[in-house]
């Protein structure tokens, strides 16, 4: 390992924290029996595991006996997985990957529904932990999280390697849950470096380290560089990261174009000035759903309307609860083809009302083409403003939609 560099001030520490498959996990503390075996979440929602149907009488969850658990291969319908534990990865099972798929590489695995109260309540809790040790920390979702170590006490010490061991001890008693942590000079390479000794490991990475430790990946493991951008990479060779750098900044950019290009060259060279920023404001919210089994406007128009409405009202419900207002609001569908429709209108004012959100959204509806069965509908609020506000209080535009022209349509839901 090598040594950081010599600095007259503190050395810009950042930390990416990473929690070991979050979901599995909380699901194996309230059922330990399922450790070590190949489980899945996914396919939907339940309030009530089918497994409790057969708990024994006066018994806790831990005495499900394993064989009440549901299969993989007795699952039917068109549900993904959210994510699975790490025996089950071992079978090429991975997040987004469809259930009926899965059930082929791993018939034997159990299977979990999701339960994202129960997820959240421990993201807050983990969070809650870090925040305690080293207050500036960034939310990146419900299982991740950057965090500055440059001056927090013990931030420096073995390049941060014991402030991540302080954290990820602190979780664990907290939680019971597991984290791996990486440690570098910015968040670019501190993402990287955090999936370099998963599960529940630590990997500290200094300036110099560069070119033995971050070169020899993949560019598919720099955040940022996606199946297309690394698909054209491999077209021209360049298939790691410091191939990557090689190449010459001008050539990236007549290849890449000119955002593009210079931000290749500047993170295949380890650079990131990125600060880690403790409050942000989301940019929107919004609410889905994958149906079962595919839907139609005409002839599932009464349970199509019912999801719809119930989508809306949930999502007014996270815009009340989090106390935002918004004033676009948007529709997404995915038709039976995997083809995607989105619509939008923003009106003349901020809501975070059900109805309303319901009332524009069926106009956005009414814009988009509904012959074709549907497998996914969405309904999204943007353009949002904390309520109680100067920006959401002052009077605003005409409403205006996006310019599609008017589809037609035998009925709408």
């Amino acid at each position: 390992m090598s040594s950081p560099p010599p600095s007259t001030g503190p050395i810009r520490r950042i930390a990416h924290l990473d929690m070991d498959a979050f979901y599995a996990s909380v699901e194996l503390l309230r059922y330990p029996q399922l450790k070590g075996l190949p489980v899945v979440i996914g396919g939907g929602r339940r309030s009530v595991d089918e497994a409790i149907r057969n708990l024994p009488e006066g018994g806790t969850l831990a005495d499900i006996p394993i064989e009440a658990f549901p299969r993989l291969k007795d699952y039917a319908g068109r549900g993904v997985i959210t994510t699975a534990t790490y025996p089950a990865r071992q079978f090429g099972i991975g997040s987004a990957m469809g259930l009926m798929k899965a059930a082929k590489l791993c018939p034997q695995a159990l299977i979990l529904p999701v339960d994202f109260d129960e997820y959240r309540r421990f993201s807050r809790a983990f969070k809650q932990v870090i925040l305690e040790i080293a207050p500036l920390m960034e939310d990146r979702g419900v299982d991740e999280v950057y965090i500055d170590f440059t001056d927090v006490p013990g931030g420096q010490r073995d390049g941060g390697r014991s402030l991540a061991r302080l954290i990820q001890k602190s979780i664990f008693d907290a939680t019971g849950l597991t984290c791996s942590i990486g440690v570098a000079p910015n968040k670019l390479i501190a993402k990287m470096a955090s999936e370099f000794n998963k599960p529940n490991g630590i990997s500290v990475v200094y300036e110099d380290d560069l070119q033995t430790r971050i070169w020899p990946l993949p560019c598919r493991k720099v955040n940022g560089i996606g199946p297309k951008a690394d698909e054209k990479l491999k077209r021209f060779g360049i298939e790691t990261v410091g191939q990557l750098a090689a190449r010459d900044r001008d050539w990236l950019i007549q290849n890449f174009g000119k955002a593009t290009g210079a931000w290749m060259h500047e993170v295949s060279w380890g650079r990131d000035d990125r600060p880690v920023v403790t409050e942000s404001e989301p940019v929107s919210m919004s609410r889905e759903t994958t149906f079962d089994r595919d839907l139609h406007a005409v002839r599932d128009r009464a349970e199509l309307g019912a999801i719809f409405t119930h989508l809306c009202e949930k999502l007014a419900e996270d815009l009340q609860r989090k106390g935002y207002v918004g004033k676009t609001i948007g529709i997404k569908l995915r038709y039976d083809d995997f083809r995607i429709a989105t619509r939008d209108q923003t009106i003349d004012r901020f809501t975070d009302d059900g109805k309303t959100i319901r009332q524009v959204g069926g106009q956005c509806l009414k814009r988009v083409p509904l012959e074709r069965p549907l497998r996914l509908l969405g309904v999204r609020v943007g353009a949002l403003a904390k309520a109680g506000s100067p920006e959401a209080l002052a009077p605003t535009g005409a409403a205006r939609s996006t310019a599609e022209p008017a589809a037609t349509t035998a009925s709408l839901f």
